[in-house]
């Protein structure tokens, strides 16, 4: 029998993400499900989604019915264990005999043929053995850790950073389906969205937010024509801060998400758009289409421009803690010795972004990252001495937005970490977000 199209889409992008260091969302969302049908695109995406964001628990299943040590396992041979391991312990509704028929026959297409008997002794086992009770949660970082599937060291920095409390609650966070935000520039596109059959929800922190209950807001007409954008509210909330002026930069700019909230905002204003890598500056343009976002291929370091810039976005590369709801990948690439690393190139575009600006001109600097290397101590390091920048206060900027009546979220100190914007998963209904302005003198 042919093995389930999801089955073989799912496994080919986990195996991709793990051979390549690919993304499984920018896969999810590449052409590749384009030819499956619509129950067997969500199924693949539930696999991926799923086999990334419980791997720990699912290699020690994998591990408790072998004889053969995970390391020594072909990567194709370990991912289809994976891939139906997931179905058989959190997928009810999946027939074991399906599962495991289906990624046997997936490690013979991988011609891996020697390793098929394998993977049919050790998937039979894990049918027949039941999971492991789960620990108390929130008690300790091995518990937590065990009980939502993250390495004990990360969560044991937001044990210590956040509170057993909120560390359990992003952990929770991250292991659910996150929702699907859609930031609306023109709030009459709400019914061609509705005939298109989108049906939409109020967004929770801002008033432009829309929340998609269902459809598929990929396959709109608005979506394809750049005229709505899939983003994140906190990711929104940290655009709307930049505010407004005549001349604005947005030095790491790819995908593009805030650099189009900005135009929106801005759109008489003259805009900068600066994206190291050339292919993502492409994509760049293909997706803000503003008349007067002016893309260019440049390092945030050596941006060849003249400064004198009124606002400054330095959306900075990081370590991406704060979205694994999103991307689950990132928990099992990430290395605490990362974290100094991403400082370093950190401090140096938040040095750089400031240099761009004109007297009494602002920059947001910003991370999608829970990290306090990556966040407080970036600023911190910078402005240390300086008399030149000072250091905002994000309330201010909040109550503003907050009274314009684009901020809807009435906690305004849950969003707050002394002069800090911090959006945390699970506490806040988003990714984690880290924002601070700085102001030039």
């Amino acid at each position: 029998m042919p093995i389930s199209p999801a089955r073989v889409a799912a496994f080919d992008l986990l195996l991709r993400v793990e051979q390549q260091d690919a993304w499984a969302g920018e896969l999810l969302h590449s052409g590749r499900l384009e030819p499956l049908s619509q129950p067997d695109r969500r199924l693949a995406t539930e696999l991926v989604m799923g086999v990334l964001r419980w791997r720990s628990p699912l290699d020690e299943a994998i591990s408790a019915a072998s004889a053969r040590p995970l390391g020594k396992l072909d990567s194709e041979v370990l991912t289809a264990l994976r891939l139906a391991a997931y179905q058989l312990r959190y997928l009810s509704r999946i027939p074991p005999r399906a599962a495991i028929n289906d990624s046997v026959e997936l490690v013979k297409r991988a011609r891996k043929h020697s390793a098929a008997p394998f993977a049919n002794a050790v998937l039979r086992k894990i049918a027949v053995n039941p999971a492991p009770a789960a620990a108390v949660a929130g008690q300790t970082a091995a518990s937590l850790a065990r009980d939502f599937a993250h390495p004990e060291w990360l969560v044991g920095r937001w044990m210590a950073e956040f509170g057993p409390e909120q560390a359990t609650r992003i952990c929770g966070y991250d292991q659910e389906v996150p929702d699907t935000a859609i930031r609306l520039d023109n709030t009459g596109l709400e019914d061609e969205l509705k005939a298109e059959g989108i049906e939409l929800a109020p967004g929770a922190l801002l008033a432009g937010a829309r929340i998609v209950v269902a459809g598929d807001i990929a396959r709109t007409r608005a979506f394809q024509q750049g005229r709505v954008f899939l983003q994140d509210e906190a990711s929104q909330l940290v655009a709307a801060l930049v505010g407004t002026g005549s001349r604005l930069l947005d030095c790491c700019a790819a995908p593009g998400g805030k650099t189009a909230a900005i135009a929106a905002r801005n759109p008489t204003a003259e805009i900068v758009a600066a994206e190291l890598h050339a292919h993502r500056a492409g994509l760049l343009r293909e997706r803000v289409r503003a008349a007067n976002v002016h893309v260019i291929q440049a390092d945030a370091l050596k941006l060849p421009t003249s400064g004198g810039f009124d606002r400054v976005l330095a959306d900075v590369p990081c370590s991406g803690t704060g979205t694994l709801a999103r991307n689950p990948e990132i928990k099992w690439r990430l290395r605490p010795e990362d974290l100094g690393d991403l400082q370093l190139r950190q401090v140096a575009i938040l040095r750089a972004a400031l240099r761009q600006l004109a007297p009494g001109g602002r920059a947001v600097y910003s991370t999608c990252s829970l990290e306090r290397e990556e966040n407080e101590a970036v600023v911190e390091e910078v402005l240390r001495g300086e008399q030149e920048y000072r250091l905002r206060d994000c309330r201010e900027e909040l109550e503003r937005l907050r009274a314009a009546g684009e901020l809807v979220w009435s906690d305004v100190d849950s969003l707050l970490g002394g002069n800090f914007l911090r959006t945390i998963p699970g506490v806040h209904p988003c990714d984690g977000f880290f924002a601070a302005v700085v102001e030039r003198r």
